[in-house]
């Protein structure tokens, strides 16, 4: 007689001790702005989850605003992999797809280094298809962040790493959640990429629906669209094609907000809210 047994459960997701985080502004944490000034961002929201049920649990984050992909390798990426952390994440290489001059075959080798540097030395490398904002920047440069994103896919199966798709979440390229820069995320972004990452790593849900589009909202009219271009040519456009012209990174002289792979209630300078 057969008989109808329950299959067992899965396995818990395995307890992670550390994490440290590689990258650019997006890691960084802009522009998920505190009242003191600092970002905060979707690395800091994940490190605080797995803190606080993970007691001893250590973070860094390497990340500073305007890195190129060549710079992360040689400023960060032989840093995190002498941390030997349980998760290390890894996105960069969008700043570089955004330069008028863009050779992809360069930002292709530079990322291989990476990963093949990252992958060995940490229990779990996480990549990332970065999330894109409608609208004519996106669609100018779609075919270069596409041949990254292959890059990607590509190395992440030869790895082992763990891919998160932000670009084909609708939810992430919803002006709403993007800041008044259209570059940056605004918090309830980084809150979407956190829980992200929070379930690629096998942690149960928070928000299962981060990925489903925003509810419908009235668009701005004619005029209240004018006023925002306006403002934002002055105070962003204008600047970072400054920064372009004269070989300048908003990054020059920053030091990254978490250097040392330390418990994460003791950052340096202040705590961070979780």
């Amino acid at each position: 007689m057969q008989t109808n047994a329950s299959s067992p459960p899965p396995p818990p997701p395995p307890p992670y001790s550390s994490l440290v985080a590689v990258g650019d502004s997006f890691t960084e944490g802009m522009s998920d702005l505190l009242p003191d000034g600092s970002y905060r961002g979707w690395a800091d929201l994940l490190a605080a989850r797995m803190a606080a049920r993970t007691p001893g649990f250590r973070y860094a984050n390497l990340a500073v605003r305007g890195k190129l992909i060549g710079q992360i390798v040689d400023e960060q990426v032989g840093v995190a992999a002498a941390m030997g952390a349980d998760v290390i994440t890894l996105v960069g290489g969008l700043n570089d797809t955004l330069r008028p001059q863009c050779d992809m075959g360069r930002v292709r080798a530079l990322l291989t280094e990476a990963v093949e540097t990252l992958a060995p030395s940490c229990g779990q490398l996480v990549l990332m298809r970065s999330p894109g904002r409608q609208g004519p920047v996106l669609e100018r440069f779609r075919p270069r962040m596409e041949e990254l994103f292959s890059c990607v896919d590509d190395l992440a199966a030869r790895h082992g790493a763990l891919v998160v798709d932000l670009y084909g979440a609708p939810s992430l390229s919803d002006p709403r959640v993007w800041d008044v820069d259209r570059l940056h995320l605004t918090a309830e972004g980084h809150r979407r990429v956190a829980e992200a990452v929070w379930q690629s790593l096998g942690q149960p849900p928070e928000d299962p629906d981060w990925r489903l589009p925003m509810p419908p909202s009235a668009p701005p009219g004619w005029a209240a669209r004018r006023v925002a271009d306006a403002r934002f040519a002055r105070q962003h456009l204008l600047p970072w094609i400054g920064r372009r012209i004269t070989g300048r990174s908003s990054g020059d002289g920053r030091s990254a907000k978490r250097p040392d792979l330390l418990p994460y209630e003791e950052r340096p300078g202040r705590r961070t809210p979780s």
